[in-house]
């Protein structure tokens, strides 16, 4: 029979894939009567890689119900890598969607969109932990950056807008 077991703590670690790990009954128990220890460290989250699935299937889905007279297909990484390679092009996001489009002789707009993941809510803020030693953690921006604060109306490319989000690194979600 085989068993689960939590690498951190549930309490520290909750139920997240990467914090278990699979032990026949006989090696769980003696782990926990301490006859043996595990060499095994707690994996990375999958929250990236979960996003972009759920971002790549979405695209696709997207595609398809817009332009249903294409053909409309999914790709992987190795396909566009032997193109670029085969066709001596340096490696970029532009040259790869030039890759996967299959015309290389197209001509580019030097333009493209851009998509950022950003974290909506840092729920640690709220948190007061003795795993951290007590200490309320604020991973906050500071309330002012180069003279604007959140919400604050600026004019970007011609255009109004409001700062929602902010870096003490100096750049700005408008």
């Amino acid at each position: 029979m085989l068993n689960v077991h939590h690498l951190e703590s549930r309490r520290t670690g909750g139920d997240s894939p990467g914090n278990l790990i699979t032990l026949c009954e006989t090696c769980h128990k003696a782990l926990h009567r301490g006859e043996i220890t595990l060499k095994a460290k707690r994996g990375q989250s999958f929250r990236t890689e979960a996003f972009m699935g759920i971002m790549r299937s979405e695209v696709l889905n997207r595609l398809k119900a817009s332009h249903p007279e294409l053909e409309v297909n999914n790709t992987y990484g190795y396909r566009t890598k032997h193109a670029r390679i085969a066709n001596d092009i340096a490696k970029s996001h532009c040259a790869d969607a030039f890759c996967i489009a299959g015309n290389l002789g197209a001509e580019r707009l030097g333009e493209f969109f851009f998509q950022k993941q950003t974290r909506r809510n840092n729920r640690q803020i709220h948190k007061l932990s003795i795993l951290k030693g007590g200490i309320r953690k604020r991973n906050q921006a500071p309330f002012e950056v180069n003279g604007f604060r959140l919400f604050d109306k600026v004019a970007c490319k011609g255009e109004e807008g409001f700062i929602f989000g902010r870096r003490s690194s100096g750049f700005f979600d408008v």
